[in-house]
Parts: C-alpha cells; sequence; structure tokens
C-alpha cells in the first residue's frame, strides 16, 4: 500500500501540525468545528522532502491521489476541474510548519483556461469579473511557475489602465481585460519560450511543483536563518476551491486580528477591500479599509466575522490571524494561524489571557519570544522636540528610528554591514527585500497598509516601520521621493538624506530627532514577576559603573556577576597613572603609582558596592594584558620618526624635542618588551597577579576598604573576589592567600569584620578539566565563556568572525556562531565537567557564567539543565534572561 500523501481538510487534525503544515492543519480544524470553510485538500511536508529525494520529481501516487481527493472536492461542490461548462477553480498555497508570511509562493484562479472562462462567465454572469480572474492567474502563474518578468506584466496593465485613463485594475472595462490577456499570452511565449499551459491538471502540476521549488528560493531560506527554523522539514500545499471577493460590491477580501497585534488591546483590528481577491490586501497595491467599517457596509457579515473571531480565539486559546473573503455577502474562512506580535502586545496578551483564564502563568511565559523584549526597550521620539513632519502614512511597527534614505534592498544590506542607519524606502516591500529589512533600522512606504508584507515583517523583526504614506512620490530612477509641502509646492528627498519614522504614528519627519527612552508596562513588570517566580537559576548583570548596576537592579538584576575592573583603568584622568605603573623601573616606582590608583579603585568600588547593596558584587581583579593601557606601537613609531625629523630643522625648540623624543623612545621600547605574538594566550590573567602581586593587592586593599567603610555606614554588602584565567590550583592559592591576607590586613587596621568569597573564572579546558582541584581552593566558579569558546575550539574571535564564521554559518559547518549561541556538545560538556567536579568536592559552590552566552535563551537554557546558581549579562538584556529562564524551568520540568 502506497504511503498517504494527501488529506481531504476533514481528514486532519490540529496535532498533524508537523505532516500537514500550520496552515493545513488549522484549515482541518476550523472545517472540523463547523466553520464555513470552502472544501480542498492538503499534500503534506512529507511529500515536500519526498520531491526533493526524489531529484525534485513527484514520489510515486501523489498525484493519483491528488487527483482521487480532488473528486470529493467536486461532488461537495457541483462542479468540475476543468469543466468548460462548470469550472472548478482552486487556489494553490504553502503552508510550512512555522509561519513564513510572503516568503513562499501562492496562485489563485487554477483552472482557468480560454475555455473555462467562459463557463466561469456563465456561471456568475459577469464577464468582467471571470476576465479579471483570468489575467491575474496568467500573472501569477507565469511569474511563479514560468519566471516570466513580474514588471513586464506591470508595464502591459499600466499601459491598459493609462489607455482607459482609469486609476485600479478593478476599474479596466472587459474589453481591456480581454485584450490584455492576449497581450500577457504573447508576453509569455516571448519571455520564457512557452505557451501559456491551457490544461488544467498540467496547471495544477506546475503549481505544486513551483510551492515545494519555493521551499528553498532565496527569501525562504534568508528567512528560516534568521528564526531559525530548520530546514528539512519541508512544506504543505494546500489546494482549496476558489471564493470569489472580487465579484461586485457585495464581495470582499480581509485579513483581521482578533486583538491589536501592535499594542495588544483586545479589540478587533484588521483591514478588507470590497471587489477584491486576498492578494491585494497584503500586496498593498490598495490601501485598504479598516475593518470596522464593514459593520456599516454589510453589518450581517460583520456580526458573523466577529463571532467567528471568538470562536477561534478561545478555541486557540491565543490571538488569532484571520484571512477571510466575502462572496455575494457570504463570508468564508481562509486561513487561521496564531498571531504575529509586536513584543508589547504580545506581554499585554499573554498576561490578559491569564485574568481572562484562557491561559495560565506557565502558558504566558511561554507566550513571549525572549528575544523580542528588546522591543520594548526601543527609544521613542521625545514629545517635546520640535518636528518637521514631511508626511503621515499608518503606525504599522512600534518605535522611532533614524538613518539615510535607501530606495535598494541590496544597497541597505550593504551599507547596514557597513554599520550605517538607514531607512529602507520603497513602493512597496516584497518578500524579496528581507536582506535589506534586515539591516534597516526601519522601513517607509507608500502604499500597503498595516497587514502588509512590510508590516507584518517588520513587527517580528522589531522594526520601525510606517506604511501606506501615499503623499510620498517615489522615483527609484532618480533615487528621490517628492511630498507635497504646507506651502503648497514639493520638496524632494533624495538618496543619502536623513529622515526619521514613527512607526507609533505614521509620521515621516525630516531629520534625526530627539528620543527618550523607553517606559516598561505595567503588564512587563507583572509577566517578569511570574517570571520570578517560576525559574529556579538566579540572573545578574556585568556592571562597571554605579550606574549601570542602578540599572540593573532597575530590570531585576539580583547581583553583579561580573565588574571589570580593567574598564575603570581605561578613564582618560586615569591612564597616565596606569602607563606609569606599567613603565616603573623597580617595586619601588610600581608602589607610587600603585598608591595614586589604590583611593581611585576605592571609589569605583565603594560605587558600585554601595549600588547593588544587598545583593553579591563579584569583583574581577585585572585581566588584559598590560600593553593594552599603553599607546599602539606603530603610532609611538611614527611619532618617533616625525621627531627625529623635526630635529634636523629645529633651532631654539632642538632641546625640547630631543627630550621628548627620548621620553617617547623609552615608551616604545617599553611597548616593545611587553609586545607579546598572542595575548589573549599570554601574560594576562592570574599570570599578572602572580608576576606582579603588588597590582592584585593594590585592587585587594582597595575592595576591602571601601567594604569596611560601607559597613560602617549601615549598608549590607556582598563582595566576591575573582581571580581570572586559572588553569591550574597552585595559581589560586598563591592568590588566594594574597587576598585573604589583605582582608585580614583591612579588618585589623579598620576594626571592622566582614564577609566576603574568593574564587575564579573557568576559561581554558584544564580548568574545566580539573576543577575538582581547583575547588579546594575556590568558593565560587564563573564560567568565562568567551575565552572558553576561543580555547576549546582554538578559534580567535576577532578573526573567526571577520574571516570565515560566516562561510561555516552558511554552509551549515556549524549550526551557530559559538560565540552567540553556546556550543553545548564541546563547550557546554567541559561546563558540566566542572560543575560536576567542583561540586564533588565543594558541594555548596556556587557557580554562574558571566561572558555573553549569559543573556542568550538557548544558551541561559544549558546553564539551567547542567545546574548553575546564576547567568550574567548586560544590564538592557537582563529582562530577557529573567523570561527565558523561566521558559527554560516550565520546558524541563
Amino acid at each position: 500500500m502506497s504511503k498517504k500523501w494527501v488529506y481531504l481538510f476533514e481528514e486532519g487534525k490540529a496535532e498533524m501540525k508537523s505532516l500537514l503544515g500550520g496552515k493545513g492543519a488549522n484549515l482541518a480544524e476550523m472545517t472540523n468545528i463547523g466553520l464555513p470553510v470552502p472544501p480542498g485538500l492538503t499534500i503534506t511536508t512529507e511529500a515536500c522532502n519526498a520531491y526533493y529525494d526524489h531529484g525534485k520529481d513527484f514520489p510515486e501516487s501523489l498525484m493519483s491521489q491528488v487527483k482521487a481527493a480532488l473528486e470529493q472536492v467536486e461532488a461537495k461542490l457541483g462542479k468540475k476541474f476543468g469543466d468548460p461548462q462548470n469550472p472548478l477553480l482552486v487556489s494553490v498555497r504553502s503552508g510550512a510548519v512555522f509561519s513564513m508570511p510572503g516568503m513562499m509562493d501562492t496562485i489563485l484562479n487554477l483552472g482557468l483556461n480560454d475555455e473555462t472562462v467562459n463557463g466561469l462567465t456563465e456561471a456568475t454572469q459577469n464577464r468582467r469579473f471571470a476576465l479579471d480572474c483570468y489575467r491575474r492567474f496568467i500573472q501569477m502563474y507565469s511569474d511563479v511557475v514560468l519566471g516570466a518578468s513580474h514588471a513586464e506584466f506591470e508595464h502591459i496593465l499600466e499601459s491598459y489602465r493609462d489607455k482607459q485613463g482609469v486609476r485600479f485594475d478593478n476599474e479596466l472595462s472587459p474589453e481591456s481585460l480581454s485584450a490584455m490577456i492576449e497581450d500577457f499570452k504573447v508576453m509569455v511565449k516571448k519571455t520564457t519560450g512557452q505557451l501559456f499551459p491551457q490544461d488544467p491538471m498540467a496547471q495544477l502540476e506546475g503549481a505544486i511543483r513551483a510551492v515545494f521549488s519555493s521551499w528553498n528560493n532565496d527569501r525562504a531560506i534568508i528567512y528560516r536563518q534568521i528564526h531559525k527554523i530548520p530546514d528539512d522539514l519541508g512544506t504543505a500545499v494546500n489546494v482549496q476551491s476558489m471564493v470569489f471577493g472580487n465579484m461586485g460590491n457585495d464581495c470582499g477580501t480581509g485579513v483581521a486580528f482578533t486583538r491589536n497585534p501592535s499594542t495588544g488591546e483586545k479589540t478587533l483590528y484588521g483591514e478588507y477591500l470590497i471587489n477584491a481577491q486576498g492578494e491585494d490586501v497584503v500586496a498593498g497595491i490598495r490601501t485598504p479599509l479598516h475593518i470596522s467599517l464593514l459593520q456599516e457596509e454589510m453589518p450581517a457579515v460583520f456580526d458573523q466575522f466577529v463571532n467567528i473571531c471568538g470562536i477561534l480565539e478561545k478555541h486557540y486559546r491565543n490571538m488569532q490571524d484571520i484571512e477571510f473573503t466575502i462572496q455575494g455577502g457570504k463570508l468564508w474562512m481562509l486561513q487561521t494561524r496564531n498571531g504575529k506580535r509586536t513584543a508589547a502586545a504580545a506581554v499585554k496578551i499573554a498576561v490578559d489571557m491569564v485574568e481572562e483564564n484562557l491561559i495560565n502563568k506557565e502558558e504566558a511565559i511561554q507566550r513571549v519570544e525572549p528575544e523580542h523584549l528588546d522591543q520594548l526597550l526601543h527609544r521613542r521620539i521625545d514629545p517635546t522636540a520640535k518636528l518637521t513632519v514631511i508626511a503621515t502614512g499608518l503606525p504599522a511597527s512600534p518605535g522611532a528610528a533614524s538613518g539615510k534614505i535607501v530606495f535598494d534592498a541590496d544597497e541597505a544590506e550593504a551599507l547596514g554591514k557597513t554599520g550605517e542607519k538607514i531607512i529602507l524606502v520603497r513602493t512597496e516591500t516584497t518578500p524579496d527585500d528581507i536582506h535589506g529589512i534586515v539591516q534597516a533600522q526601519g522601513i517607509l512606504t507608500s502604499r500597503g497598509g498595516m497587514t502588509s508584507h512590510a508590516a507584518v515583517v517588520a513587527r517580528q523583526m522589531g522594526k520601525t516601520c510606517v506604511c501606506g504614506c501615499e503623499t510620498l512620490r517615489i522615483d527609484y530612477a532618480r533615487q528621490e521621493f517628492i511630498v507635497p509641502t504646507a506651502a503648497g509646492d514639493l520638496k524632494a528627498y533624495k538618496k543619502g538624506d536623513t529622515i526619521s519614522i514613527d512607526g507609533s504614528t505614521g509620521r515621516v519627519i525630516e531629520g534625526v530627532v530627539p528620543m527618550l527612552e523607553p517606559e516598561l508596562t505595567s503588564e512587563f513588570q507583572t509577566l517578569l514577576s511570574w517570571a520570578d517566580e517560576i525559574r529556579t537559576i538566579g540572573v545578574r548583570a556585568n556592571a562597571d559603573k554605579p550606574q549601570e548596576a542602578a540599572q540593573a537592579r532597575a530590570f531585576g538584576a539580583t547581583g553583579i556577576g561580573l565588574c571589570r575592573t580593567e574598564h575603570m583603568f581605561m578613564a582618560q584622568e586615569r591612564l597616565p597613572i596606569v602607563q606609569e605603573m606599567i613603565l616603573s623601573q623597580n617595586l619601588e616606582e610600581r608602589q607610587v603609582a600603585l598608591a595614586k590608583l589604590l583611593p581611585m579603585q576605592q571609589e569605583d568600588f565603594y560605587g558600585i558596592l554601595k549600588a547593588m547593596s544587598g545583593f553579591p558584587v563579584c569583583i574581577r581583579l585585572l585581566d588584559p594584558p598590560l600593553h593594552e593601557f599603553l599607546p599602539n606601537e606603530e603610532d609611538l613609531v611614527v611619532e618617533v620618526t616625525k621627531m627625529r625629523c623635526a630635529l634636523e630643522y629645529a633651532d631654539d625648540q632642538k632641546e625640547a624635542i630631543l627630550s621628548k623624543l627620548e621620553e617617547t623612545e623609552a615608551l616604545l621600547k617599553k611597548v616593545r618588551t611587553l609586545h607579546e605574538f598572542n595575548p589573549m594566550l599570554g601574560h594576562r590573567g592570574c599570570r599578572l597577579g602572580i608576576t606582579y602581586p603588588e597590582i592584585y593587592g593594590m585592587q585587594a586593599r582597595a575592595i576591602f576598604q571601601a567594604v569596611a567603610q560601607l559597613v560602617q555606614e549601615g549598608y549590607e554588602v556582598e563582595p566576591e573576589v575573582e581571580i581570572p584565567l586559572v588553569v591550574h590550583i597552585n595559581e589560586l592559592a598563591f592568590l588566594r592567600q594574597l587576598v585573604v591576607d589583605t582582608a585580614e590586613a583591612v579588618m585589623a587596621e579598620t576594626g571592622v569584620k566582614f564577609e566576603y568569597t574568593v574564587g575564579t573564572m573557568i576559561e581554558v579546558p584544564r580548568a574545566a578539566l580539573t576543577a575538582d582541584q581547583i575547588a579546594k581552593e575556590a568558593q565560587f566558579f564563573s564560567f568565562g565563556t568567551n575565552d572558553l569558546t576561543q580555547t576549546t575550539f582554538g578559534f580567535s574571535r576577532d578573526d573567526a568572525e571577520s574571516k570565515f564564521l560566516g562561510y561555516y554559518r552558511d554552509r551549515k559547518i556549524l549550526p551557530e556562531n559559538p560565540f552567540i549561541v553556546l556550543d553545548r556538545e564541546g563547550v557546554g560538556q567541559l561546563m558540566k565537567i566542572a560543575v560536576e567536579k567542583g561540586r564533588a568536592t565543594r558541594p555548596e559552590l556556587l557557580v554562574g557564567i558571566c561572558g555573553e552566552h549569559g543573556g542568550e535563551p538557548s544558551s541561559i537554557e544549558f546553564c539551567h539543565l547542567i545546574g548553575l546558581d546564576f547567568v550574567s549579562c548586560s544590564p538592557y538584556r537582563v529582562p530577557i534572561a529573567r523570561l527565558a529562564a523561566a521558559q527554560a524551568a516550565v520546558k524541563n520540568s
């Protein structure tokens, strides 16, 4: 018995999503709960994968199963596929497991040819409608299946609008449409070398192949890379009987959300067009009407639609994104899916649905993507600022952005990768523009509504977007857009000019505008409070300054997991003293410089410990090699050469130049002495502390004197002194004793008793593998996963990311950049070994992570799985880490 490749809608179930795709499973579910769904069939994702396994050929019996299922659809509707008198027409759509809006191909009105178009005319008594369907089908099929030029079709279409003197396609006469169809067919033969197919079954086979093939088109591949969707899932194909929104003024089509996808407000949000097909709404060709106006035009249909929205939201227990068509006053449901939403909306909807008893707190936590919380930290335009508003469109995706105007997606991608801030300006975006959208700060379109491609993709990516700004007149040839001014004349804005857009109001503004930092909503705080109840792993922040510590606390951090003391040395007023210390010829000279640095370091530690009072603060002693605090060797060579040349022409300034030259040459000599071939593996971290114990001694004294002062002032402080880059227990034993001796000395001098702990960073494989020994001297471990990844892979991060990691990702040699997403199989196994060995020696050992992985959701989940006590990340990623930690607890409970 051959494998089942095809399911009628009524044969499917919601839980068959991996087989039927998201769209197919939802069509099945809507059919089975009694909603008005046009009958159809779904070809499985397994058939798509088999198609690729068979060298892009259909698996055995696929088309015979399609024909058998199609016969059952014909019987339900009393129509026949390919019948000249009473033709059944179908749409052919992709339907991946995970929603990929606009990324793959769709074909409508399939089954039309020179004969069946007459049958459609007779059945509807509407010649204009039948011809309009046929010209749409030829255009769509030829573009998707035959590879004809979309621009050529648009050129012919525009010429007929001009000839007839009309603005919109739906105003074209039957005579214009009939002539246009012939022109379309001629153009198809000329550009593709093929006649437009007249056999409906051949059309269907071609469409199915095209949908399968679109799984691997460029835009779909890029989309999957961005959203981390596996490449081997394949896409289902949905073949559905057509219903028509373009038969007249009692017809229409639309897209709606059961709640506002931008704000989360519990109100119907969407758009529709009268006398149009579905692609017209999402393609942005005509600017649609707000869904609320449907109540005035078709009150009975509107009431039915509102009722169905309620049914679907309760059934799926989630906000729904719905596509519908009205044919002759009858409502048909074409699709429902969980709606894409902004982070703000996701948070509000999740919290509201808990309060409405639709979901529980654990489900609410899972409803928000941790990375999307970055959207809530976006800036907004200062309301007190004086703005030059040049146009207004639809507020499609919130936030505000400024950048240089760019009209081409390829150019947007290229400039964006160089760090240039740009706004991508288009008449409307298409899925082919996705690579430019990724790199843009924001998107501005002159056409399209709030459910257009640009709007949907921007919201999902957290990009600012303004759509349907119809006063913009874009001229791609001149690389400019023109807008009318208040004075009644026109003003041009060219490529490279700077504008700002406000995705919350739809305003387009001249120049860069002042921005305000975001405010976090009560729903945001509620959701994160639930996350804190659920998570089992602590969240700290990496912070080097009191103001960063304060920000971290405001975002919910419960301690500092990494305070980098070298950042304190980099301040301009301190750098000369640090250099004096490095350039010292002996211990006495070095002690003089260190004595100057001591009160500065004490002030640093006092401020940050005070700001984080009541919570632990992990202070890492000096880590980078000393040459990083000195001038660049090449710059010094240039400076020395210039001074030597100047000596030849100097008269009265000769002595001053000579003195400066000697000083610079001495500095150059020291820089060359400190030069290392591989500084990352060289004289840094604890190796510095052992070579120059007086440096670590000064830092430990500064910490403990600050602690003593704070204790005297009544503050509760929890200092953790961290020794970096330990590879051997003897290194830690030596430096731990130095820290302990310093603490004892400060307590004796001040008469203040205080608590503290001493631990180390695990940054190299040997430390992980000998963690049982190192734990004898360490009260805590903190994984420095940036260096641990470098030393495990043998990659220099800077070189790898700039030279070859991109190729590795593109060719799937590595699934992820290991410096962004923790490598569980290699680095992760070393961490697991270190945790197990360390706690075997010291069961109460505190273990955390302070690398950049501490704010990445997949890495946080791994930290949860191996039993870490905390993760630490930058202050602005603390909310993400709190949520991700809770999700890890729910997922792995």
